[in-house]
């Protein structure tokens, strides 16, 4: 990794990492890691360059960021290539992972949940039991659907706020003693 401070080298490294825990490749982490980073917009021969990483590769991971809207594309003044910059405001940007995780994830698996819960249970013990167990998983994620699409509609000053709160969300719900 060229011409990168250490701490930038490490975050950068671990995010790559983190990254495909997340199920993300290391590329597409480590690239939005450089630009979250960089105090200006950067090109992808200077990322290329930068991670010493294929130029394809480059150009798969920034349209993958684009895609998921964490980093746009800007244009400067004098240079007719594209430059990418990520969003700064971390909350936005979570938020924005967050919508489109539930869209690629939890949305297709609520509607087979669905489908196989409705389609369960017709005939046999076997049958009731999977039924049963599919009622439970889809109530759940219909839960924490509804209470992520409420949560979503805070302002961000209101969340942060409500995220601070810790536990004494906890003590307002259950009591001070448990």
């Amino acid at each position: 990794m060229k011409n990168l401070t250490p701490v930038a080298q490490k975050f950068i490294l671990h995010w790559g990492e983190m990254g495909t825990r997340w199920g993300i490749n290391r590329t597409v982490a480590q690239i939005h890691a450089l630009l979250f980073l960089s105090p200006e917009p950067l090109n992808a021969e200077e990322i290329t360059d930068t991670l010493s990483v294929a130029r394809s590769n480059v150009s798969n991971s920034l349209h993958e960021l684009q895609n998921w809207g964490i980093i746009r594309v800007v244009h400067v003044m004098g240079d007719r290539r594209d430059h990418f910059e990520s969003m700064k405001d971390v909350w936005e940007m979570f938020q924005i992972i967050l919508d489109e995780r539930k869209r690629r994830e939890v949305d297709p698996t609520l509607s087979v949940l669905r489908a196989c819960a409705q389609e369960a249970g017709k005939s046999g013990k076997t049958e009731k039991y999977q039924k049963e167990r599919l009622t439970e998983l889809l109530g759940f994620f219909e839960t924490m659907t509804t209470w992520y699409t409420d949560i979503r509609r805070l302002p961000t000053g209101a969340l942060i706020k409500f995220v601070k709160l810790g536990g004494k969300v906890r003590k307002m719900v259950i009591g001070p003693n448990r």
